[in-house]
């Protein structure tokens, strides 16, 4: 079945039935259907995946210059178009590239709608091809320059952002070929990279969850972090200007953690080179836990071994298995802030790139304020508050209040994705070869 088999497997087998391109849609009437016969065990994989959630499409193509598998996965466009970022990665199966899709689409939706963003859930994939080297510029300038055709050919039922293995270099590639991106350079007009205030909208949610349960501020705590990377390092100078105590740390990237010292020499750093897979940074003895790394960190193994009352971070989908693990922290008496409230001043700050930018954008740093409604405190404060007393956790009542608010029509554009996918699906988008 295509599902177990490399993303490479599926583009050789959609070339043998002379095609580039596929769908998967969700019809109006709440079928799932795939734009060929020979991908009809496909739709019923996909329809059965945990985070499928209704998705109303997902789109797949080759590029013509690279080769690279593209995707796109548009979850629910009713508050506005699909958004969110580009991942460029390495997927053993197809069934892992659509799975980690789904489930990041799923999110963005989930941030937007917290945000207060007029957007829907998109994500965007790339599979590296086994063999190809990545870091050549050349071959990120095709991969790239595709993408952007790609997108052209959705017509705006998707707009793309930077993510894990994009550049805001690669997302300027993006724009030479479409129009339906953002979080593209300053050269090229738009608001740059937004890792410094993600650091700060991180920050922000912890002092929510230490307000929430009556510690004070910052000010003396220690911060353990899971990952030294960009975000990480502009978090670690907020803290350090909220007088933290300690931050204690861990990366697999030595050369990193000697730049993180050199870049905060004021900063109390207990810092450590660690080999891939080593969690064990997550049982620090500390006031608040970031997982600013990889994904799916909080899981079975790890949960058991938490010392910190607050897990707030950077890092996307945190949690393994949603329910399971969220609930295995509220066992333990673990504040889990969701990463989706806490990480969203990425999209925040180039979801409006249309309407100009400038520095100081008062509709971007009110998600900063702590009285702003929208903003990540209140908004913080008010999930964990509706979890404490409702008996459930931070996930369920944050998903729970983003399914409320992903509801809200558009107040000009409702559901003008589902009416682009609608009429990709009527003119034939994935008919550019003989069915088999």
């Amino acid at each position: 079945m295509l599902w177990n088999e490399t993303p490479q497997a599926f583009a050789e087998a959609l070339r043998g039935h002379g095609l580039t391109r596929a769908w998967v849609v969700t019809r109006r009437t709440g079928e799932v259907e795939a734009s060929h016969r020979a991908l009809a065990p496909l739709a019923e994989a996909v329809a059965a995946a945990p985070d499928y959630g209704g998705h109303e499409g997902c789109f797949f193509e080759i590029g013509g210059e690279s080769g690279h598998l593209l995707a796109a996965f548009v979850h629910r466009t009713r508050r506005g178009q699909a958004a969110g970022g580009v991942r460029f990665w390495s997927y053993p199966t197809l069934g892992d590239l659509v799975t980690d899709g789904l489930r990041l689409s799923l999110a963005m939706g989930q941030k937007s709608a917290l945000a207060g963003l007029w957007w829907g859930g998109g994500k965007g994939v790339i599979a590296r091809r086994p063999g190809a080297d990545h870091r050549d510029r050349e071959l990120r300038r095709r991969v790239y320059r595709d993408y952007g055709r790609f997108l052209s050919g959705l017509a705006g039922c998707y707009v793309a952002a930077e993510d894990v293995g994009t550049t805001p270099e690669d997302m300027a590639e993006v724009h030479v070929t479409t129009r339906h991106t953002t979080c593209v350079p300053p050269a090229v007009g738009g608001s740059g990279n937004p890792s410094r205030l993600t650091a700060t909208g991180v920050v922000v949610a912890m002092e929510a969850a230490l307000d929430h349960l009556g510690l004070g501020g910052l000010a003396g705590k220690t911060v353990a972090m899971q990952g030294l990377g960009n975000v990480a390092s502009f978090m670690i100078g907020e803290l350090t200007a909220r007088g933290v105590g300690g931050i204690v740390g861990a990366d697999v990237d030595a050369e990193r953690l000697d730049a993180v010292r050199r870049r905060h020499p004021e900063t109390p750093l207990e810092l450590a080179a660690v080999a891939p897979g080593d969690a064990s940074i997550l049982a620090a003895e500390c006031d608040v836990l970031a997982p600013n790394a990889v994904g799916a960190v909080l899981n079975p193994e790890t949960i058991p071994t938490i010392r910190a009352p607050i897990v707030c971070g950077a890092a996307n989908n945190q949690l393994a298995e949603t329910r399971r693990d969220a609930a295995a922290l509220q066992a333990r008496g673990v504040v889990w802030v969701p990463d989706f409230l806490a990480n969203r001043m990425g999209i925040v700050s180039c979801a409006n790139e249309q309407y100009g930018v400038f520095e100081g954008d008062p509709a971007v740093l009110a998600h900063l304020d702590r009285d702003a409604p929208h903003g990540i405190f209140r908004r913080t404060s008010e999930v964990l508050r509706r979890a404490e007393e409702s008996g459930t956790t931070p996930a369920e009542e944050a998903e729970r209040l983003a399914g409320e608010l992903a509801g809200e029509p558009h107040p000009i554009w409702p559901d003008r994705g589902r009416q682009i996918i609608d009429d990709l699906v009527a003119s034939g988008w994935g008919d550019n070869g003989r069915e088999e």
